[in-house]
């Protein structure tokens, strides 16, 4: 497996099932780094330096967080801002992050059919990640899978379960 980097992102994260039983499927996994932006920056102060030189270190980056409000989460947002800079991949030419790859791991409390052109909120999750997936684009990260947990409120054991057997299977295939 790839030396992976998983950011992730959960301000409520306390009141998140789904979001704690899948941290754990990354426990299993080798060369798995997991790092908790609100952990590390409660203040909101990010280091964007410090954060660059961690990120060259991986092959692969996960984004891994819930859509809030209909998209990222605000210290996710913040750190794509300010780790993300263009002065600092157009440097000499050459953009230090091409060839990392990235998968987006994301949850949303209601179903798959609300986020359909025809459901509630007339537009699919997909849509709603536009800004990070233009993001990794410009930054020459390839972004190999994107993977949408539903109902992320209401799962029992069962399909938490599943999902993180999914998420599981995910991270040995690609």
């Amino acid at each position: 497996m790839k030396k992976t980097l998983v950011l992730f992102a959960h301000p409520y994260f306390e009141h998140s099932t789904t979001n704690v039983r899948l941290l754990k499927c990354y426990e299993e996994m080798p060369n798995v780094t997991l790092r908790d932006l609100y952990e590390d920056y409660p203040d909101f102060h990010i280091q964007p330096f410090r954060e660059r030189k961690r990120i060259v270190e991986y092959e692969r980056i996960i984004f891994h967080f819930p859509i809030i409000w209909f998209g990222l989460p605000p210290l996710l947002k913040l750190w794509i801002d300010e780790v993300f800079d263009m002065r600092w991949i157009s440097e000499g030419g050459l953009n230090i992050l091409s060839g990392k790859d990235a998968i987006i791991i994301t949850s949303v409390g209601g179903s798959e059919n609300n986020y359909s052109k025809e459901g509630k909120y007339k537009t699919s999750a997909e849509e709603l990640l536009t800004g990070l997936r233009v993001s990794l684009d410009i930054n020459n990260i390839e972004l190999v899978k994107t993977h949408i947990v539903y109902n992320a409120d209401n799962l029992d054991s069962n399909q938490l379960d599943i999902s993180c057997k999914q998420l599981s299977q995910i991270l040995k295939e690609v």
